[in-house]
Order: structure tokens, then C-alpha cells, then sequence
């Protein structure tokens, strides 16, 4: 995966990924123009499909909607890197096929608008610069969820 950086810093609850006005859809269309708008109302004009959201500690706290990954995940974002995430938006962004690394110190290392290249199978982050970053590797069955779009596929694809 290639695509460009989006910077945002610790503590990037649901609310900010996803204003809480919007929950009445489930669309991903309606929801998608609104990602992170309460940060950069611009976000979804400027994104672009394959671009890595990179945040800091405690990405995605507050409340457990689905409605958060949807919007990343509409929004075009291959990724998001940050150096912890809220339990619940790591389960809800796997079910939607978000894939989420966690790369501690990561937030510092890489910058605004940088294009970097992740790969899956070796776990590292590679900067412009050819610096490689570890994240924690995801472990095979996690992978294949991930590879089939989220929890729903996958287990339409098994049965």
C-alpha cells in the first residue's frame, strides 16, 4: 500500500472522525464527505483513496459506533496508523476491513503529507526517506478479514 500521510495528535475520539449529526445515516456515501471534518472541514476534498490517517495515542476513543471506520473506510483511507487505539474502534474498524497499525513513537516520525509505502507481510512503514518503521504485525486470520473487505464478507465467504 502507497498513499500519502494525514497527521492528527492524541485522544481522536469518534466524534471528531464522525460528527455525532450524522449517525442517522449508515451510508457510507453520506457519511463519507463528513470524516474528520470537525478537524479539517476540507478532508474529504483533499483525500485521497489509498491515503494513511496517522494519529498518536488513544486513536478513536469515545464512543463504540460503527459509523467512525465507515466514514475512514468511505473516505478512501487504506489505514490507520497510530501508536494505540479505543478497544472498541479496533474491533469495529477490523469488522468494516479498516486495517489498524499500531507503530509506537510513529506519530513523531513521520510527517504531514509525506508518501509512504506499509508493508503487510515484513510489518514496516517505509518513510520517503527509505526509513523503515515497525508496526506490530497482524496475525494471519485478522489479515484475511481484512483482505476480504471486513468481518461480514469473511464469513459470507466461509459458510
Amino acid at each position: 500500500m502507497k498513499g500519502k500521510v494525514w497527521k492528527f495528535g492524541d485522544d481522536i475520539d469518534t466524534d471528531i472522525i464522525i460528527p455525532g449529526r450524522y449517525l442517522v445515516h449508515t451510508d457510507v456515501e453520506k457519511l463519507a464527505p463528513h470524516c474528520m471534518e470537525g478537524l479539517d472541514p476540507d478532508f474529504y476534498k483533499k483525500v485521497s483513496k489509498g491515503d494513511f490517517i496517522v494519529g498518536g495515542k488513544n486513536f478513536g476513543c469515545g464512543s463504540s459506533r460503527e459509523h467512525a471506520p465507515i466514514a475512514l473506510k468511505g473516505a478512501g483511507i487504506a489505514a490507520v496508523i497510530a501508536e494505540s487505539f479505543a478497544r472498541i474502534f479496533y474491533r469495529n474498524s477490523t469488522n468494516v476491513g479498516v486495517p489498524l497499525l499500531i507503530a509506537p513513537g510513529i506519530s513523531s516520525k513521520l510527517k504531514q503529507g509525506e508518501e509512504i509505502e506499509i508493508d503487510m507481510d515484513k510489518g514496516v512503514i517505509i518513510g520517503e526517506d527509505g526509513k523503515e518503521y515497525k508496526f506490530e504485525k497482524l496475525p494471519p486470520f485478522m489479515l484475511e478479514i481484512l483482505e476480504k473487505g471486513g468481518l461480514i464478507n469473511y464469513l459470507k465467504e466461509k459458510n
